[in-house]
């Protein structure tokens, strides 16, 4: 992409290929370059210094990976925000983020060294391990940059943020140091989600991120009550057997109703009564109810409430704990947890692996805080001691078969069958997470849950139900948020403690540090601290303290991004304080409500009672064409590189978002639908300004005057002109509301919208203006309020599709009185101002219902095979606004006869003189409201007499039945009555939007069939035209010759209808057909072929090139006679083009001065030679 400035003797506009030739990923690259050459994206921050700051957080990716059509969406919404807000008067810093740390680079490395615990872990040595992990942070990161560069997106990566950096890690010291002094942080004793092949526990967030459908063993084991006079057992259920070698109790609830029961084989079992039909051989016949409606050979024995359990002791099912617990454990608690949904309304409990487990057993002094509770799971989810063979070095999950088989052969297994349920996997290993108690530090949530409500209500969520909702419902719900991780890379938590636990020192520097150690420190990653020690504050006579081997989760890190990101408060702090925080938008998907927005928010209400952000929009999730989530392995879906080399990235962004996912809504993605945006809404949109381009040089090449938009008279007075001007003020203005307030989903749909309004009505409509028919003035008005459009719409969606309005705006600006050099880029252009002089809303309506009289009308001529080549003698609209019904008759008459093929165009204001009025409830409405009575109230509506109806229609609400409804529960419809003296074959009625009913009388007569056939010769001349690759403003003239054997009458339908229908063709054609005897001899033949019309007659329709007509003795009188000088000017005269004699006969008044030999010969038009 170049630009320079005009040549003399150029054209203003550069010209344009067609579009099936253009290459929209092509002129992307060269717009690319373009950027690259002129530093666009600096250029631009450097014009927009001084400005309010608009401050934009990213959310860090991981460099691990490369990159998909989520963080293209994220990267998009980001990109189309942050131009219009640097288009709108701000400056917009925008900086990458990487997240260096945590368990996907770990887990990386881990694959690569084989590493599968701790042990392997300390073996290799933890310094050479994090430089490993340190080595392959920024594996992808030039594949990161170029993708993002190639979907259009600004964005600074010179100055990007990392979280390994050390600025970076030394003030989310700063911020846990500061909870750690608000008493907001502590260190606890929690179940967790545990991800066995990571060796680390999760957040509760983070276990939410993949849930998967998965088969589990469902198991029914039994549990004998010590001292029952009835020998009777528990019946306990669980989907995870690998827990009962930790079984320390079983839990009831005291409101639910149990009993003894005893079976066919004279067993005794207790369980909740709701649950009895969970029995084997008991059948599924639902909940019983009474003694009567079990099968044969069941018996209750007794019925007993929950709490009367409570205390009971059974055998253990394993012994490993029996002798160490059996003083405490073994017994029956009541909790109401416990439900009647699922299983048998008993419990049993392992506290190391449940919360509620944990919590039931505590309060029942089963356990106690502090004291020994049974774990013999390892780091890697394997058992250990004092759990023996065949069960210990083995996966839990794998041991799950050999615990059922040794629990079958106790006798103790009732039912062994497997169950499908949804279950969390670890989000970066892919396996199952396991439950397990283990210590970690916690940010104190639940203490600050009441402010976490009240800022959430402090900003603004697109869409609000995610807001309002999902993440109101999360924080309400939220525990205290485990943010130790005992990794290795990662920023180590700044706690040094003593071996007794008694002396602890937090630190929030790295100046803190060498202080308290006398050591210098550059880098505060685990091999560069963990071996410093600080002495003890009770004296010389302690040992010193030492470094905690935790890690920060790298969720406490991006949370911190805001602070972090600006070395607060260490650097910056008035910056930070005063101008950037909180931030004015961020943007991420769905997962992100437990995920980075939900520790923005932790963290910034823990530290300031602020939100981090103001404006937040959410997108929903990019799944592959088959709904099921994108997946390499599965290969189902396209690589996004692979679709921004075949369509481009604008067709790309548009397809994204203008889709469900901008309202948080998931989206299938399909490759067809990036080729529809480009079908349906780029190729149109290049097609009208190609249309411009084609025009503008056309009327330059004839006027040899530059086109100047802005000299033509502002004040429109073509309907059309008036029409797309006061609908681009429109734009403008509801593009801009809506874009302050986030709502990308209604923008994009509007502009899509216009661009096809632009193409469909004002350029299609408008085709016979712009190429000249009403004459130069005229011309130049349609010619300059296209430009304008044009030009506005390139401003407008610049931040939607930056390359083609860039590429567009590049050749348009030529036209600008300072052709365009005070701002050298679309995107260095403030967004456009609506223009308040040229609204015209009464037009805009009237348009509008225009084009829904048009579609009505192709809509009754389809189902009545009635094609749009074939006149119809007219058509009736009905409607109630006499404003539309007078614009129809007047401008916009001529509009709907020739795009509806009509020869009369009639309206009325009164529906009932052609139909008569029908109500239809809104059941969807209605039946939530009137319930029951839903069925009387739709039949009375659809009994409604006449009269009131025409009374609802006037006052928009009714009574029926005692209750009132209004205009949104009662749907009016028109039934058409065929009118008197017409059967009902020769006229059709259907009514369109805005309450439109449009008539067409569909009988047929010769006239109206030569009508036809003249459209369907224009259609078969412009094939032929296009055919021969002629352009729209190429001139030609056509000759006819008909076929000889074609039979005389069709041989004279053919010369009555050109008679006929002369004017017309002449209108469409510049100049009527003539037969080919009339074509000058020297005339240079463009195109020929022989085309069937339908009535039959067979034509040979040639085009040529217009020539000049010379008058042979004329031109040899002004010659004085000479032959041979006769004979040279005509030469000259028929080697020049025909539109170039034009343009100088126009400038000297009818003259033209022909040199020829050094001789002069002064010609006239009209004396010497012909002009048509």
């Amino acid at each position: 992409l170049s630009y320079d400035p005009q040549q003399p003797g150029m054209s203003t506009l550069e010209d344009v290929i067609e579009g099936k030739d253009y290459s929209f990923p092509a002129e992307e690259e060269a717009v690319l370059e373009y950027w690259k050459r002129t530093n666009a994206f600096k250029e631009q921050l450097r014009r927009s210094e001084g400005r309010p700051e608009y401050v934009f957080y990213d959310g860090p990716p991981f460099a691990t990976g490369l990159p998909h059509y989520g963080h293209i969406l994220a990267g998009t919404i980001k990109d189309v925000v942050t131009r219009f807000a640097c288009s709108t008067g701000h400056h917009v810093t925008r900086r990458f983020g990487w997240d260096c740390h945590g368990l996907p680079v770990e887990y990386e490395i881990d694959k690569k060294l084989g590493i599968k615990g701790k042990e392997d872990v300390l073996r290799f040595g933890i310094g050479k391990y994090n430089e490993e992990c340190r080595n392959i942070v920024m594996r992808y990161s030039k594949e990161w940059e170029k993708t993002v560069l190639r979907t259009g997106r600004w964005i600074d990566f010179d100055n990007d943020y990392k979280t390994l950096d050390r600025s970076f890690m030394e003030s989310v010291w700063w911020v846990f140091k500061t909870l750690w002094e608000k008493n907001l942080v502590y260190k606890g004793f929690k179940v967790m989600p545990y991800s066995t092949a990571c060796n680390t526990p999760l957040s509760n967030f983070e276990a939410g991120l993949d849930y998967r459908d998965v088969s589990d063993p469902a198991v029914m084991v039994l549990f004998p009550i010590i001292g029952c006079e009835l020998h009777a057992s528990f019946v306990a259920w669980t989907t995870t057997p690998w827990t009962l070698p930790s079984n320390l109790a079983l839990c009831v609830n005291p409101t639910f109703i149990y009993v003894y029961v005893r079976g066919p084989g004279g067993d005794v079992f207790l369980l909740a009564e709701a649950r009895l039909n969970t029995l084997p051989g008991m059948g599924k016949q639902g909940r019983v109810s009474d003694s009567n409606s079990l099968p044969e050979g069941w018996e209750i024995m007794r019925r007993v409430l929950g709490s009367e359990l409570e205390g009971l002791r059974y055998e253990p099912i394993f012994p490993f704990f029996e002798a160490e617990m059996k003083g405490t454990a073994f017994k029956v608690c009541c909790d109401r947890y416990v439900t009647d949904e699922s299983g048998s309304g008993v419990v049993h409990q392992a506290p190391a692996y449940g919360e509620d487990d944990f919590r039931v057993c505590l309060a029942n002094g089963v356990v106690v805080k502090g004291g020994v509770l049974p774990d013999p799971v390892d780091a890697n989810g394997c058992f250990c001691h004092p759990v023996t063979e065949p069960y210990r070095g083995k996966h839990v999950k794998e041991a799950d078969k050999d615990l059922i088989a040794a629990i079958k052969n106790m006798g103790r297994l009732l039912d062994n069958s497997r169950i499908v349920h949804s279950y969390p996997y670890c989000w970066r290993s892919h396996t199952p997470l396991i439950y397990k108690a283990v210590a970690s530090y916690f940010v104190k949530v639940e203490d600050i849950k009441i402010r976490l409500l009240e800022n959430n209500k402090k900003t603004r969520w697109v869409p609000p139900h995610v807001q309002e909702k999902r993440f109101h419902n999360w924080l309400e719900n939220a525990h205290d948020w485990a943010i130790s991780r005992n990794r290795y890379w990662g920023t180590p938590i700044p706690v040094w403690c003593s071996d007794d636990g008694e002396e602890i020192r937090v630190f929030g520097s790295i100046d803190e540090l060498e202080s308290a150690t006398g050591k210098n420190i550059n880098d505060i990653h685990r091999h560069f601290i963990d071996h410093l020690e600080v002495p003890s504050g009770r004296g010389p006579n302690f040992p010193p303290l030492k470094r905690i081997e935790d890690v920060f989760d790298c969720w406490f890190e991006s949370g911190s991004m805001p602070y972090a990101q600006q070395h607060y408060p260490f650097e910056n702090k008035e910056f930070f304080e005063t101008k950037i925080f909180p931030a004015n938008f961020v943007a991420e998907g769905l997962d992100q409500t437990r995920g980075w927005f939900y520790t923005l928010m932790v963290l910034s209400t823990a530290l300031f009672d602020r939100p981090a952000f103001q404006n937040l929009v959410c997108n929903g999730l990019v799944l592959a064409s088959d709904g099921k989530k994108m997946s390499k392995s599965l290969k189902n879906y396209p690589d996004p590189n692979e679709i921004l080399n075949k369509y481009g990235a604008d067709a790309l962004r548009l397809y994204l978002i203008n889709s469900p996912v901008v309202r948080a809504e998931p989206l299938r993605f399909k490759e067809e639908g990036v080729f529809a945006v480009l079908k349906d809404v780029f190729l149109p949109w290049y097609n009208a300004y190609r249309f411009l381009v084609q025009n503008v040089r056309r009327v330059e090449l004839e006027t040899a005057l530059p086109f100047n938009p802005f000299a033509v008279e502002q004040s429109a007075i073509n309907v059309l002109d008036r029409w797309i001007a006061s609908a681009t003020a429109s734009l403008v203005t509801f593009v801009k509301t809506e874009m302050e307030n986030y709502r990308l989903y209604t923008v994009v749909p509007h502009l899509v919208t216009f661009i096809g309004q632009l193409t469909n009505i004002y350029v299609r409509y408008n085709r016979s203006r712009l190429k000249g028919k009403n004459g130069l003035d005229d011309t130049r008005c349609a010619l300059s309020a296209l430009y304008n459009v044009l030009f506005t719409l390139c401003k407008m969606m610049a931040p939607f599709t930056p390359f083609f309005a860039e590429k567009m705006y590049q050749n348009l600006r030529r036209c600008l009185p300072d052709k365009g050099k005070s701002e050298p880029s679309v995107h260095f252009c403030p967004f456009p101002e609506a223009s308040v002089a040229v609204l015209d809303r009464r037009v805009e309506k009237s348009v509008a219902r225009m084009q829904v009289v048009i579609e009505t009308g192709r809509q009754i001529r389809e189902r009545n095979n009635k094609s749009l080549k074939t006149p119809l003698k007219r058509v009736t609209v009905v409607h109630s606004d006499e404003h539309f019904l007078s614009d129809l008759q007047g401008e916009l008459r001529d509009f709907v006869i020739e795009e509806l093929n009509i020869q009369r165009l009639d309206v009325s204001p009164d529906p009932m003189k052609f139909a008569m009025i029908k109500a239809e409830p809104n059941f969807p409405v209605l039946g939530k409201r009137l319930g029951k009575a839903m069925g009387k109230v739709a039949k009375a509506v659809k009994q409604m007499p006449q009269d009131d109806l025409l009374l609802f229609q006037k006052t928009g609400t009714c009574v029926i039945d005692s209750y009132t409804l209004s205009q949104d529960d009662i749907t009016i419809k028109y039934e058409f009555l065929t009118p008197a003296g017409f059967k009902r074959s020769d006229v059709d009625a259907a009514s369109g939007e805005e309450d439109v009913m449009v008539i067409v009388d569909l009988t047929i007569d010769q006239q109206l069939l030569d009508s036809g056939t003249a459209r369907e010769l224009v259609n078969r001349i412009q094939k032929l035209r296009k055919s021969a690759g002629l352009h729209a403003s190429d001139v030609v003239w056509v000759f006819f010759e008909p076929k000889l054997l074609t039979d005389r009458t069709s041989n004279d339908d053919l010369h009555r209808l050109l008679k006929a229908e002369e004017s017309y063709l002449k209108s469409m054609l510049g100049r009527e057909p003539r037969h080919v005897s009339s074509k000058p001899s020297y005339a240079v033949t463009l195109a020929s072929d022989w085309c069937t019309l339908s009535t039959g007659a067979e034509i040979k329709v040639t085009l040529t090139r217009p020539c000049v007509s010379i008058i042979k003795t004329a031109l040899q009188m002004a010659c004085n006679d000479s032959e041979e000088l006769a004979a040279a000017v005509s030469s000259v005269m028929l080697s020049r083009e025909y539109i170039s004699v034009a343009c100088d006969c126009r400038e000297n008044d009818g003259f033209l001065s022909i040199h020829v030999d050094g001789k002069v010969v002064s010609l006239q038009a009209g004396k010497e030679f012909i002009l048509e």
